[in-house]
């Protein structure tokens, strides 16, 4: 797809999200200059556009980007490097040693390329990252062409990436201010837990945050151990050093939460924050498994994110929407909780708003970029097909997205990314194994 002309795509279904609970029957999208212009029937934009090129897909939901809500992209390079282990038992003896000993920029360069073609394959148009090296990612995502979230990451230990908290901020910082005309480019500061970061880091971010309206993503209330650390450290509970931060605000992304009181989560609702829920994470690292309906019901805004594939194995979103319905509805004993079109919102429109995106990408609307994926429904395993939003969610999985578009362009279809050199991702994904083997 030429995004400098107008070109339409017609399906079977488009399903814009926002409206909720709206499924457009062949009706067309139509694209100009990397933004939606309008959505109509697939008659009329015949008649309007009769000139435009045009993508025919008849057995094909339209839905918008997914977003992916908090990753580590670079570690990828670590998939399958330590399983079957608690999350902190992983980190110290497996991840913390591997990262001090490998990661750099061309490690993370690498890795997040890897994990831009496996999440563009996947229908993922933005994700929202917090890794090491913040400028290599950015443009890893770059040269992917996918949207990206960098995650200017913060913590108080010296590792090969910073020496000390303020240089962390200071490289953050920079690299906002380097990519800071890129359109698919935006950022957030990206302190990484509670275990890492002082009181002192913390009110330095929550008065830069406000300064500069940037979003925060942290990991919060994780683990049991998580928790009972900061009550021995500090005699309050992570959420309670955060608020007495004045991190407590709509540009708070709290990412897993699992372990919260009745009163933090309402907490949580009075300020605003959001919540990135990770669940094939969660049950990997037998973190827990939290109360989702409970968010959504005190009135939480909720996205969805894979965590990195050292944590998960793979940075699906479609099976991380099954995941976390399915968990919904288990721990709550209801069989309503997070229905499917809730979650198709949690994985597209709610990391939108996580991000303070809602008004460019998340929903298929006219003005917003043509951020959209194509997913074949004509298949048996697809059949009937009586409610695609159902399909989508419960249904359909990664291998059945055929198209891609970031702003327009087209970044994969039908098997094909258009803008990774896969042979030679192969032999730098090579190239790491044996340095991490060896």
């Amino acid at each position: 797809m030429d995004s400098r002309r107008e070109t339409v795509v017609e399906a079977g279904w488009i399903i814009p999200v926002e409206p909720a609970a709206v499924v457009l029957r062949d009706h067309a999208v139509v694209v100009a200059d990397g933004h939606i212009r309008e959505i109509l029937p697939s008659r009329q934009a015949r008649t309007r556009y009769p000139e435009a090129p045009r993508v025919e897909l008849p057995g094909h939901a339209l839905i918008p980007g997914l977003i992916n809500l908090h990753t580590h992209a670079a570690m990828s390079l670590l998939r399958g490097f330590g399983d079957d282990m608690p999350l902190m038992d992983w980190l110290k003896e497996k991840i913390w040693p591997a990262e001090q000993a490998h990661v750099s920029t061309d490690f993370v360069r690498d890795g997040s390329l890897l994990a831009c073609a496996e999440m563009l394959a996947s229908g993922t148009t933005c994700f929202n990252d917090m890794y090491f090296y913040p400028g290599a990612t950015t443009d890893a995502a770059l040269d992917a062409g996918i949207r990206a979230s960098i995650g200017m990451i913060a913590m108080d230990f010296p590792t090969a990436y910073a020496s000390d908290a303020e240089d962390y901020l200071n490289k953050g910082l920079s690299v906002r201010d380097r990519f800071k005309g890129e359109e698919r480019i935006s950022f957030t500061f990206a302190p990484h837990a509670p275990y890492t970061v002082s009181d002192d880091m913390f009110g330095r971010i929550a008065v830069l945050a406000e300064q500069l309206d940037v979003p925060v993503h942290i990991h919060l209330h994780e683990t049991q151990d998580e928790i009972r650390d900061s009550l021995s450290r500090y005699n309050v509970r992570p959420l309670e050093r955060l608020a007495s931060a004045g991190l407590l605000s709509p540009r708070l992304i709290a990412v897993h939460a699992i372990h919260l009181l009745e009163a933090e989560i309402e907490t949580l609702a009075r300020f605003g924050c959001n919540i990135a829920h990770c669940p094939a994470s969660n049950l990997k690292l037998a973190s827990g498994i939290p109360s989702a309906q409970k968010w959504l019901d005190a009135g939480i805004n909720l996205g969805i994110g894979t965590d990195g594939a050292a944590s998960n194995n793979r940075l699906d979103m479609f099976s991380e929407m099954r995941l976390a319905a399915l968990l919904a509805k288990g721990a709550s004993g209801h069989a309503s909780a997070l229905p499917a079109a809730k979650a198709l919102e949690a994985a597209t429109l709610g990391g939108a708003r996580a991000l303070g995106m809602e008004a460019q990408i998340g929903s298929l609307e006219a003005g917003k970029w043509a951020d959209m994926v194509a997913v074949n429904l004509a298949s048996l395993s697809t059949q009937p097909v009586f409610d695609p939003v159902s399909h989508l969610v419960y249904t359909t999985g990664r291998e059945q997205v055929s198209h891609v578009w970031v702003a327009g362009e087209t970044k994969y279809a039908d098997g094909r990314l258009s803008t990774i050199n896969l042979p030679d991702l192969k032999a730098r994904i090579a190239y790491w194994r044996d340095k991490l083997v060896s």
